[in-house]
């Protein structure tokens, strides 16, 4: 993954190099190792939210279940935002229990395109590896990680119902 991607000051957003700063739109942006500056604090917070149960959300977050909840439905959204991680779920899902080469057969992918994309959804507590025979790893289907998000988005539309129904009725009087 970019060092950029995901963080709002990328380049895909906010001033950037341009013709004031005198590097052309299409260049590539200097790495902090060329221009000698400091490496820039990357925020990645609820990375490692379900594998290790400690979220890097900050000294300031509230230490409560919500804020947990909140931090693992971030991480399994981000990892149901690809295509590829959607289509890897679906197939463990329909086929159950699988290795990473019975998988790329599955799919229009490459084994190590497979390897990649599983590391991410185990990271979000999606699959889980196990043993299988003759030292293969068999990827399993984890739910709980996909209720969590649910119960996230059911509270997040209970939250919203009693100010929109407010709404509704303020403008049909």
């Amino acid at each position: 993954m970019r060092p950029d991607a995901g963080r709002p000051d990328g380049p895909a957003s906010g001033p950037g190099p341009g013709p004031a700063s005198g590097v052309s739109p299409g260049a590539r942006p200097a790495t902090d190792a060329e221009t000698g500056a400091e490496p820039a604090a990357v925020s990645d917070a609820g990375s490692d939210a379900v594998s290790d149960g400690v979220s890097d959300a900050g000294s300031d977050a509230v230490s409560d279940a919500g804020s947990d909840d909140e931090a693992v439905a971030e991480q399994v959204f981000t990892a149901l935002a690809d295509p590829t991680r959607r289509a890897l779920l679906a197939e463990l899902a329909a086929g159950g229990p699988a290795t990473a080469t019975d998988l790329a057969a599955r799919l229009p992918i490459t084994r190590q395109a497979v390897a990649k994309h599983i590391a991410l959804l185990a990271d979000a507590g999606l699959v889980t590896a196990e043993p299988g025979e003759r030292r293969r790893v068999r990827y399993r289907l984890r739910s709980a990680p996909m209720r969590v998000a649910q119960r996230y988005l059911a509270a997040l539309a209970r939250d919203w119902d009693g100010p929109l129904a407010a709404l509704r009725d303020h403008l049909d009087t």
